[in-house]
């Protein structure tokens, strides 16, 4: 017999508590649109172009003086960032007014700065036609990863799976990009992983629900809706907590002990699983109540 981190004969009443459920995530759901129309995102290099140079000093880097030493070199902000072993370093700088020959120009000021100590790894110039294209695409590869999800839920269950599992992914997407918003996270190519690796995780668990109400259905045909999903949900609850708290666990290793650049991936998607395994429990299965879902059983 499996291990049970909740026991299996749980009789949580989620369903009766869905009213407030729906109005914290509403509520939550509001301040990321608001932030995310009022404040919009702070794009990186990836989005919105410029330079980007990976360099390996000889000896262990010295952040603090290397960004005082290019502060005022070049237009705009310029990042700096350690990953990997002490001597890596990944500087970022934003796009300079002009065209391509100016952002030339600033890459040989920089390199000049730098001196001849420094080994360049990796050294690359965004335009905007490429940012814009990046931005495109990756609004589109969220927007038809949920497209596909509804779809797959529609084949493989009934419409009214494919509606709820739709809203809960989208919620689950617009948490992560309410997190970058709120708190001007740089947004860049790594954010749209995080967005799908949380879209994925959090239809993993729903379907899993899903299933059980499926199987229940046809089980208790005579069991009131209400009843019904409350039970799918408390019988699977173990093996959703389970599964998401190992996750959970590897990820916070990697955030905490994995250096800046890991940090920076794992944090979204710590929040997306986290929001994504919320929202499959709490607002997956009780939106079922609200569909026509064998409307002869029982009452709502």
């Amino acid at each position: 017999m499996g291990l049970h981190f909740i026991p299996y004969d749980t009789k949580f009443d989620f369903v009766s508590k869905k009213n407030f459920f729906f109005s914290v995530l509403i509520a939550i759901t509001i301040v990321c649109l608001g932030s995310i129309f009022t404040q919009g995102f702070n794009y990186g290099i990836d989005f919105k172009g410029g330079l980007l140079l990976e360099i390996r000093t000889k000896e262990p880097a010295d952040i603090s003086k290397l960004r005082q030493d290019l502060h005022g070199v070049v237009e705009g902000e310029v990042s700096l960032q350690e990953f990997g072993s002490s001597q890596d370093v990944l500087i970022r700088v934003e796009r300079q007014t002009g065209s391509d020959k100016d952002q030339l120009v600033a890459l040989e000021k920089i390199k000049e700065k730098l001196g001849g100590n420094v080994d360049y790894r990796r050294v690359e110039t965004v335009g905007p036609k490429v940012s814009a294209d990046l931005v495109r695409n990756g609004i589109y590869a969220v927007c038809w990863a949920l497209v596909a999800m509804l779809a797959y839920i529609w084949f493989r269950f009934e419409w009214q799976f494919g509606v709820c599992s739709f809203i809960t992914l989208a919620h689950d997407a617009l948490i992560v990009l309410g997190l970058f918003s709120l708190f001007q996270l740089e947004f860049n190519e790594t954010t749209i992983i995080a967005i799908l690796i949380t879209v994925t995780y959090s239809i993993n668990d729903t379907v899993v629900i899903y299933d059980r109400i499926r199987e229940n259905l046809r089980k208790f045909k005579k069991m009131p809706l209400r009843e019904l999903i409350n039970l799918s949900i408390n019988e699977t609850l173990s093996r959703t907590i389970l599964t998401s708290t190992t996750t959970l666990l590897s990820l916070l290793g990697l955030y905490f002990f994995g250096g800046t650049v890991i940090a920076d991936f794992s944090l979204p998607i710590i929040v997306g699983i986290t929001a994504g395994t919320i929202s499959s429990i709490v607002v997956s299965a009780p939106l079922l109540l609200h569909t026509t879902l064998r409307k002869n059983v029982g009452t709502l």
